[in-house]
């Protein structure tokens, strides 16, 4: 056999990529920008630090809008006129002034006692003037004063007993020292009650028109009636007339019997 019919062997030659001509090149579309950046930005890429410091930040901005909300729906001055808010500062200023006097009083009574070469006179001279201050405002003694005049006319029957304490309660936070409605002295103790065709009063029927006499400083009183929202709107949206007078001379001489305790009695010796 001759060497020409022998099979040749072909040595292996590793198989080279094919390259990618211009035309599949060109069959893969560019991404743009805006793509680019969609790309990056989506999924989201959070990490636990940067949720909880969002969680927080969310639940403090949403704590802040209810507070401030709820502040702004709850004021009663809001929309309030100018010369409202000058007026209701001024009644604020009264009370505490008020009040300053009163502690004042109290402390120069302690003095004249530590002070009193005759403490036993001084301490009886100031029990007498603190029975005659708690008699006037037990009802049990008769007092003139500086005051107002309220009157009340109530032509449709729409005033309630509610309304009326509503009133003795502003007049006595404005510093009224004495009442009397109608010819009824108001304490401390003293209850409203609705009674047929009329208002009671510690269970006396009294009616319309009611009438106050209050003693205190008219300049606290007479203010203390007029703020907005107050006794005065209120009373004339229920179709009530309402006039203050202030004057220089009220006087308060209703008395109420002095009422023995049942069982408090004097810890004194």
């Amino acid at each position: 056999m001759s060497t020409n019919d022998t099979p040749s062997e072909e040595p292996n030659v590793p198989e080279q990529p094919l390259k990618e001509g211009p035309e599949e090149r060109a069959a893969e579309p560019e991404q743009t920008g805006r793509q680019r950046l969609a790309a990056g930005l989506w999924p989201p890429r959070v990490s636990r630090a940067q949720l909880i410091v969002a969680v927080l930040l969310f639940v403090l901005g949403l704590g802040l809008a209810i507070q401030v909300r709820s502040y702004s729906d709850s004021s009663a001055l809001r929309g309030a006129r100018q010369e409202d808010l000058v007026r209701i500062l001024d009644e604020l200023d009264g009370r505490t002034k008020r009040l300053e006097d009163e502690k004042q009083m109290l402390e120069d009574q302690r003095r004249e006692l530590e002070s009193s070469s005759n403490q036993a006179e001084e301490a009886r001279r100031q029990t007498v003037e603190k029975e005659r201050q708690l008699g006037i405002l037990a009802g049990t003694v008769a007092a003139q004063g500086p005051g107002i005049t309220l009157k009340i006319t109530d032509p449709k029957g729409q005033v309630r007993s509610d309304q009326l304490l509503d009133t003795l309660q502003e007049l006595r936070a404005a510093g009224a020292e004495a009442i009397q409605i109608n010819g009824v002295r108001v304490v401390a103790g003293s209850y409203f009650s609705d009674e047929g065709g009329g208002i009671g009063i510690d269970g006396q029927k009294i009616s319309q028109p009611y009438e106050f006499r209050v003693i205190g400083k008219p300049q606290d009183l007479e203010p203390a009636l007029n703020i907005p929202g107050g006794v005065v709107q209120t009373l004339e949206k229920e179709q009530a007339g309402v006039a203050v007078t202030r004057s220089a001379k009220i006087v308060v001489d209703a008395l109420r019997a002095a009422k023995q305790p049942d069982y408090a009695r004097s810890s004194s010796p």
